[in-house]
């Protein structure tokens, strides 16, 4: 999610995939068995970007009617679901605009052609809703600063905040971006972003790896740490304090007005290397505290986020910045800080033209997740981007959904939430064949609806620590107050079990179980 160049051929890629028939798998498919000697883990983040800027994946392209994107966002949520991913990240405000009716910003150009037009329909409100229709979790995707991907301010929307503020305003690289080191800057685009936490019902707030654009002063921001920088060592110390008080400030924000939205973060993946800074990992590649001036690794060690997602771009061996070195190197960052450790995962270089030979091997992706099995502080994984999760070149996200995504997956559970008061023991009606396997039906009980149902099968009684894992898992399905799930795979004989689990992951005790009998 660094490169323009990138960008643009991704945009190429997604739209190819979107038309391609190449046929996914059925979202009925029982789970299968996990590989022998795995225990598959009961919570893993299994996520997938929905990039918006320049129409890279959704919408595919500008002006489109309501009723063409609302389509393709869903046949995007059934990529997801088709995966077995449990989450999506989905970009709404991607260059200071908005997908939905914002009194801070104009509604983006990527969904009717231009700023400012109104798309006829709340896309916001609809993404939210359709994707925990279906069992999802729905992560807002922000950028911070970015206000276009074209450097002439008259080109934006005349009511745009910067142009009734032209000095909030940096032209660099070609593009257009809100100045951080304006405190009134930084109070209005944590404002703009806030207004989606408190008006919709999002389960994640999320940035991606931009904050300053590059280190140099050809960013021009001489006035603003003219004015604002004193006390600071140089403009990089500054700049830095800049970044950092947004972070700290969005989790404050956060945390008051909705505490059970995940906060989060998913940088460029080094942030130093060893030759600079004896803390930092042994590579030499970007460093995101010199080159973006972000603080990535103090945001971890000072709890300021509730999740890092470094995008580990990278394949296992290479000189620069090897995947093995830098995925002990963040586990050791977050180990005992009680901020999970999430992966960004390159699905777009697998089998794509111009890398290099170890992206064209099927099982670099899925030896990426081999490893990660080594580290008990990663709670999984986001995959960049759904264009490329549905394109699977060379089988490579078929062969980490077989090797790694056996059993589904409840999403990670925050550690400062696990205490919370927890779902109330669902009621497990029936269980009975039908055809096309054993139809189970699930109410949930008390005046709060489950988000989700883990549904356990087993071939006997359940015992202490079955339901521990997800050995027996055969499908965590959509809440509800009355809620039918055939197994395909179920029979005479099976004993089921359901667990509630909320918004915030948190689960019930498990229903009592029911045996198929007939």
């Amino acid at each position: 999610m660094s490169s323009p160049t990138r960008r643009t051929v991704l945009r190429g890629l997604a739209l190819a995939a979107a038309a391609s028939s190449v046929p996914l798998p059925a979202l009925a498919s029982a789970a299968a068995p996990a590989p022998a000697g795995e225990v598959p883990p009961l919570r893993q983040m299994r996520g997938m970007w929905i990039a918006s800027v320049l129409n890279i994946n959704w919408p595919s392209t500008p002006g489109l009617t309501a009723q063409e994107q609302q389509a393709e966002y869903l046949a995007w949520l059934d990529v997801a679901r088709a995966r077995r991913l449990n989450s999506v990240f989905v970009q709404i405000r991607p260059t200071a605009d908005a997908f939905w009716p914002s009194p801070y910003e104009p509604w983006s150009q990527y969904l009717t052609g231009t700023q400012g037009q109104d798309p006829g329909y709340d896309p916001l409100a609809f993404l939210v809703e359709e994707t925990h229709r279906r069992g999802l979790a729905f992560h807002a995707w922000f950028n911070p600063y970015r206000v276009s991907m074209q450097g002439d301010p008259a080109g934006l929307h005349p009511d745009h905040p910067g142009r009734r503020h032209p000095d909030w305003i940096v032209a660099y690289g070609g593009r257009l971006y809100y100045n951080p080191g304006m405190p009134e800057v930084r109070a209005f685009v944590q404002d703009a972003m806030m207004d989606a936490v408190t008006r919709y019902d999002i389960d994640g707030l999320h940035f991606d790896d931009y904050f300053y654009p590059v280190n140099t002063t050809a960013f021009d921001d001489a006035a603003a740490y003219a004015e604002h920088g004193r006390g600071f060592p140089d403009l990089a110390a500054w700049r830095r304090n800049n970044v950092d008080l947004l972070v700290q400030e969005m989790q404050q924000r956060v945390r008051q007005a909705k505490p059970e939205v995940a906060w989060g973060i998913s940088p460029s993946g080094i942030w130093r290397n060893r030759a600079t800074d004896p803390l930092g990992s042994d590579t030499s590649g970007g460093q995101s505290y010199d080159n973006l001036h972000a603080d990535t690794r103090g945001w971890v060690k000072k709890g300021w986020l509730d999740y890092i997602a470094p995008q580990l771009y990278w394949y296992i061996g290479q000189s620069n910045a090897d995947y093995a070195e830098l995925v002990p190197w963040w586990s050791g960052v977050a180990a005992g800080t009680g901020v999970q450790l999430w992966i960004g995962q390159a699905a777009y270089k697998a089998g794509a033209a111009g890398q290099p030979a170890p992206w064209f091997q099927p099982d670099e992706l899925t030896r990426h997740l081999t490893l990660n099995r080594d580290h008990p502080e990663v709670g999984g994984d986001i995959w960049y981007n759904s264009g490329d999760v549905r394109a699977d070149r060379l089988g490579s996200i078929t062969t980490v959904v077989s090797d790694h995504y056996t059993r589904p997956a409840l999403p990670p559970l925050l550690p400062r939430l696990a205490d919370g008061p927890a779902p109330r023991r669902p009621v497990l009606t029936a269980a009975r064949t039908v055809a096309g396997g054993v139809e189970v039906r699930v109410t949930a009980t008390g005046r709060d609806l489950p988000f989700q149902f883990a549904v356990f099968r087993l071939d006997r009684r359940a015992r202490p620590g079955d339901l521990d894992d997800a050995r027996h898992l055969a499908a965590v399905v959509p809440g509800g107050r009355h809620v039918r799930w055939t197994d395909p795979e179920g029979a005479r004989g099976a004993y089921y079990y359901a667990v509630a689990a909320d918004r915030a992951g948190r689960l019930s005790e498990p229903g009592r179980g029911r045996r198929v009998v007939a």
